[in-house]
């Protein structure tokens, strides 16, 4: 039996071009490109230059606002703590909303560890964070305000813009996490109005352990690891040369294909959903339907175990709870905050839809799903 992959909110594959456009900095030109002045070392510059105009492009950025990092962990962690360690007298505040991804509640969490207030904005049954509740927590001053662009499980989708007018008229910066957004929407750092924003190339068909954060020119923010000063200061550390020329090949194939890829996985998605809605009752679709990322589904399915049906499932890979904390046995914090019970957290599973999957698999997915929900309901229905 094939298997079906069904988690690219997970990780993604990487693109057979983005594999050759790294190979070579993997074996024969993998010298430092900042230390010594020899060809071999020009080559390696010049080769991670390109890569970071391709992000710029992709993003909407300058070149010169890319910093190259190990993925958006470490972004995020860096506009976090950065901010934290750079803020202005008086702004001792962070802002930030229930269902971000752990690498930003955690360094959130370290803020208020470090002697400094921490807001947490609720959000509605949808996921959306409310503009107004981000304008009523900046009437006391904050140096920061991160909200994600994109959630990684319920796959709805914030209103950045309007968000960036309240910073900017409370003199606060925005940070946000985009990590799930860029290669799947497009995606512009300047009309978002942000002040930093993290992204990772593994999200959009790119190699794990690289990623970048963005920052705005004329916003300085302390740097998180310190160093010979590579990437001007900003963070330290001999540059991944062929994690950045894949992320740079992952971009330009991103630019190249998104809106058709966009467009088709949407289309699978909804098929998924309305082979699943027709062939299974009490089932519910979590996230905003309107507003969301084009391949993600998140369904809680009645009386049934998310982990029993992913082992049921066997050759489907699908994930249950949090982006990121598999191994964490905890309910989602991310569909508590939109009202699941724990129960029914526990009945959910994330589908994340990519450009490897096509409608033949869809229906096998809908036609194992009808089965084996089925079957586990009549062995106990009393559940």
């Amino acid at each position: 039996m094939r298997r079906i992959y069904l988690d690219h909110h997970a990780t993604t594959p990487m693109l057979p071009e983005v594999v050759d456009a790294m190979a070579p900095f993997l074996r024969e030109a993998f010298a430092d490109p900042w230390i010594a002045a020899h060809r071999e070392a020009s080559e390696a510059a010049v080769a991670v230059e390109e890569a970071r105009e391709r992000v710029a492009s992709l993003v909407g950025a300058r070149r010169s606002e890319i910093v190259f990092t190990s993925g958006a962990t470490e972004a995020n962690n860096q506009a976090i703590k950065g901010s934290a360690w750079a803020r202005k007298p008086g702004r001792d505040r962070l802002v930030t909303c229930a269902i971000e991804h752990p690498s930003v509640l955690e360094p959130a969490a370290w803020a208020e560890r470090e002697g400094l207030s921490r807001t947490v904005l609720p959000v509605d049954g949808r996921g959306r964070v409310d503009p107004g509740a981000v304008r009523r927590a900046l009437e006391a001053p904050a140096f920061l305000v991160s909200i994600q662009l994109a959630n990684g499980e319920i796959g709805t989708i914030q209103a950045i813009e309007e968000i960036a007018g309240v910073c900017g008229e409370r003199g606060s910066l925005l940070h946000v996490d985009a990590a799930q957004a860029v290669g799947r929407i497009p995606v512009d750092f300047r009309a978002l109005g942000a002040d930093l924003m993290s992204l990772t190339a593994h999200k959009l068909h790119g190699p794990k352990g690289a990623g970048a954060l963005v920052i705005r020119r004329g916003v300085r923010i302390e740097a998180l690891l310190h160093g010979e000063g590579q990437e001007k200061g900003r963070r330290s550390g001999t540059v991944h040369v062929a994690g950045a020329v894949g992320l740079g090949a992952a971009c330009a194939a991103a630019a190249r294909e998104m809106e058709t890829q966009r467009e088709r996985i949407e289309a699978l998605r909804d098929r998924l959903w309305e082979g699943i809605r027709e062939g299974i009752p009490g089932v519910r679709r979590n996230g905003d339907a309107s507003v969301g990322l084009p391949g993600n589904l998140s369904v809680t399915f009645e009386r049934v175990s998310a982990e029993a049906l992913i082992q049921a499932l066997r050759t489907v890979a699908v994930s249950r709870g949090s982006l990121g904390s598999s191994a964490n046995s905890e309910p989602s914090h991310v569909l508590r905050a939109i009202g699941l019970t724990e129960e029914q957290a526990d009945s959910t599973l994330r589908f994340g839809l990519g450009r490897g999957n096509f409608p033949d698999e869809i229906d096998e997915v809908v036609e194992r799903l009808i089965r084996e929900v089925g079957r586990m309901r009549a062995l106990s229905p009393g559940a």
